[in-house]
């Protein structure tokens, strides 16, 4: 059995290695998998880094989901069949060729592209929730998000135009626009010191009732004075680096709400019920192939220093997957 594991906090590339362990059989309860693909996140990285709002207990095998196929039962289970394919959300460790787990911890895959449903539990989840948890959205809203070529954004964006929500999606470069808008993106920006007017023209003066930002410092601002009155914006995430600034008159006198989002959060708090209504919806959209994450670039094990440098790296065109078999 190969892991990746994490002995000590420091840059991926240098703190991961490759361990061989001797294979393993189930016991009473438990299952046998061999993982098939497992995404890399910027969460994962700067987990590993020690930046996160969690650290990971060393040693450690780093992966917070994937698919897997099921290879091998343990007495007493008796509603997953061997050749199956399970979602390794909520096991942990996934960075590795084969894993045993409790057989209650994992859930059924339907057929479909192996690779997209090993990216269904994070970022489509996260996109879902938050467009569905924040605000009563119906049909022609407008809402408003930052990195909007990030995962979550363009899942957030394939989300709403089936909804028909009319989303402003604001990326860094203008390379991306058009990409932006041949996901379903209504109105596409790059960001800057004018962005408050660009969307009042583009949207029409529209008011905006929900804004997504995981960038922080002066986009945090720019996205908040776009709101409307009564709006909220969600903070999910720090790419700039920088503590988010805010234009108190602009709260005061639009009531806009600050919101937070965290999906470890969710998982810990949410009811068996909600979960399961979450990943209901979910599940057939990527299975059926109707919303979609890019996929960069594919890495095994061995090469997992290539594999998390890639995924750090600016300009990637999707998500980095490890593919151990």
């Amino acid at each position: 059995m190969k892991i990746i594991e994490q002995k000590e906090l420091g840059t991926p590339a240098d703190v991961l290695t490759l361990k061989e362990l001797p294979a393993q059989n189930p016991g009473a309860g438990e299952v046998k998998v061999k993982v098939l693909a497992a995404p890399i996140h910027p969460a994962n990285l700067l987990q590993i880094a020690g930046q996160y709002a969690t650290a990971p207990d060393l040693p450690s095998v780093p992966g917070g989901e994937g698919i897997g196929q099921v290879v091998a039962l343990g007495d007493g289970v008796s509603h997953l069949q061997v050749g199956q394919h399970v979602f390794l959300a909520g096991v942990g460790g996934t960075w590795r060729d084969e894993l045993i787990a409790p057989a209650a911890a994992l859930i059924p895959a339907p057929p479909g592209d192996v690779e997209q449903l090993s990216m269904l539990a994070v970022n489509p989840l996260t996109a879902h929730l938050m467009l569905t948890q924040f605000a009563d959205l119906n049909e022609g809203d407008w809402i408003i998000q930052s990195a909007a070529n990030s995962a979550v954004g363009e899942m957030v964006i394939q989300l709403a135009a089936l909804r028909g929500i009319k989303t402003v999606n604001v990326v860094r470069r203008e390379s991306l626009l058009e990409d932006m808008k041949s996901l379903g993106g209504t109105v596409a920006l790059v960001d800057g010191p004018d962005l408050v007017k660009d969307v009042a023209e583009a949207t029409g003066g529209a008011p905006i009732k929900l804004a997504f930002d995981c960038v922080a410092g002066q986009t945090f601002e720019r996205l908040a004075e776009t709101l409307g009155y009564g709006g909220s914006i969600v903070s999910y995430g720090n790419l700039s680096g920088h503590l988010p600034q805010t234009n108190l008159m602009n709260l005061i006198t639009k009531d806009v709400r600050l919101r937070g989002f965290w999906l470890a959060k969710w998982y810990e708090t949410a009811s068996a019920e909600d979960k399961q209504a979450a990943l209901g919806t979910m599940v057939p959209l990527i299975a059926s192939g109707k919303i979609k994450t890019k996929v960069d670039s594919r890495f095994s094990l061995e090469d997992i220093a290539s594999a998390v440098t890639r995924a750090a790296a600016s300009g990637r065109e999707g998500k980095v997957l490890l593919m151990p078999r």
